[in-house]
């Protein structure tokens, strides 16, 4: 018997798989199924084996006859770069535990319900593996004694990565509005009659209820991109840092320590950047800390590189570790999520040339490092 990390690894041999095929392509009420459903739909065995699959989703996979997918399973069909780590293929590897497809199918097998789960897939691709996620549906369905499993798919990688430029913009954009108007608050009560002040102000505050009602109604591929590289101090970083920290929500109940004293040095790169990458590592381990707890910033030099790392008591399980930097992957459900890991690495990594990693262990915690070149 083969080994799994998660699903049963046991197939249907050949002539039980061609005996469930031939009872699917019979059933005047499966195959209406197959033609009236507009989305993306496979029919599945109790094995998590494709024995039927609609047109939409042939095209979407990108073969004309439906046979090269028979007795495939979804991932080994659409291509996971994960599907063929473990003998047993699909569902059976050490990543499928946290594949909400995956889960989806094993959970509808052994509940007799529908189970739905949002899937962030990795796909190979003739340059370079791809990013999609999905919106998959399970749906037992027994018919002459016969179980199946209906999976509807929806792909909604546009949809996922328009939210999440839309949840990253105006959550800047918001942070910059909200120091603008404190700012012009102060400058009010200290200069009260001052026109232009209060002009300020105003203009401020209808600033601000503009991005709310845009917000509202809104509710990556990267392009090229050239940062600014200027000389920087970790003092400016760790102000910067102060500033952002002070007003947010994952802060109310937490506390951040600032390194001191800080290196006496200078490096060249672009401040933004190295803040949006040191502050994501911030939040990130303040949101995942309990009330009340502390969170640690500190900053190191060598010859070559400024070290940022940021520590929390938490632990992360190993199969949530493993996909931290994917795209789109996300312990939450809701859209616009996953990206604030895979942000780190992209701007760490990709713009500023440097390396973002994490160790995590329960006696010690969580780490997060951001090796940035001086």
């Amino acid at each position: 018997m083969m080994d799994t990390c998660f699903a049963p690894p046991e197939r249907a041999d050949h002539q039980t798989l061609a005996g469930q095929i031939d009872a699917v392509n019979h059933s005047p009420i499966l195959n209406s199924l197959l033609e009236i459903v507009d989305g993306l739909m496979a029919i599945l065995n109790e094995h998590r084996q494709i024995i039927a699959l609609n047109q939409n989703l042939l095209s979407m996979l990108g073969i004309e006859d439906a046979s090269e997918a028979l007795g495939l399973r979804p991932g080994e069909a659409i291509g996971c770069i994960h599907a063929d780590t473990q003998p047993g293929g699909c569902g059976t590897t050490e990543f499928c535990s946290t594949c909400g497809a995956a889960v989806a199918m094993v959970t509808s097998l052994s509940t007799t319900a529908p189970v739905e789960r949002m899937c962030a897939i990795t796909v190979k691709n003739l340059s370079k593996p791809k990013d999609i996620y999905l919106r998959v549906r399970s749906q037992p369905l027994t018919i002459d004694g016969r179980n199946f499993l209906l999976l509807f798919i929806q792909d909604i990688t546009h949809q996922q990565q328009r939210a999440v430029v839309d949840r990253i913009f105006f959550h800047d954009l918001n942070n910059i509005v909200h120091g603008l108007l404190n700012s012009s608050e102060l400058l009010a009560m200290q200069q009260p009659d001052n026109k232009l002040v209060n002009i300020v102000q105003n203009l401020s505050i209808q600033l601000s209820n503009e991005i709310a009602i845009q917000s509202f109604l809104n509710q990556s591929n990267t392009v090229e991109f050239k940062p600014v590289l200027n000389r920087t101090t970790p003092s400016q970083v760790v102000q910067e840092i102060q500033k952002t920290i002070a007003r947010h929500p994952a802060a109310e109940s937490r506390h951040l320590v600032f390194p001191k004293p800080l290196p006496d040095i200078t490096f060249t790169t672009s401040l933004n950047l190295v803040n949006r990458v040191v502050i994501n590592m911030a939040v990130n381990a303040l949101e995942a800390s309990d009330p009340g707890d502390s969170v640690e910033l500190t900053i190191d030099a060598t010859d070559d590189h400024i070290i940022f790392s940021v520590w929390n008591r938490q632990f992360i399980p190993e199969d949530i570790a493993r996909r931290i930097f994917q795209r789109n992957f996300s312990t939450k459900e809701n859209l616009g999520r996953g990206w604030g890991s895979y942000s780190m690495k992209l701007l760490g990594e990709q713009l500023l040339g440097g390396k973002v990693e994490f160790t995590s262990t329960i006696d010690h915690g969580t780490t997060f490092f951001f090796h940035l070149p001086r």
